[in-house]
């Protein structure tokens, strides 16, 4: 009876060796391109819609070519408020668009 049960275990063990070899799936490439976004080293003043101002990193989708600003409202490189020790988010502000696909 052992010496069955172990002839089992090893053709199982072969089957599921050998089908990687026999029918091997299909590889699919990813569909979205991954999201190229680069941030310009240092803080700038970002014009507002509303026609303020305000410090803030600039980044650029390499994608699509928008530029956007990302207030931060201080000199850091990240959002901060020195009223409130909680992390904060900056939202983006549009600020333009490069014409990617006229340079190609």
């Amino acid at each position: 009876m052992t010496k069955f049960l172990l002839g089992i275990i090893a053709a199982s063990l072969v089957v599921i060796a050998a089908r990687p070899y026999i029918a091997p799936s299909a590889v699919h490439a990813e569909a979205a391109a991954p999201d190229n976004f680069w941030f310009e080293p240092g803080i700038y003043m970002l014009r507002q819609q509303n026609g303020g101002q305000v410090l803030g990193k600039v980044g650029v989708d390499l994608n699509s070519g928008n530029v956007y600003g990302f207030p931060t409202g201080t000199n850091d490189p990240y959002p901060a408020s020195p009223m409130d020790a909680k992390p904060q988010v900056s939202h983006p502000i549009p600020l333009g668009r490069f014409a990617l696909a006229e340079a190609r």
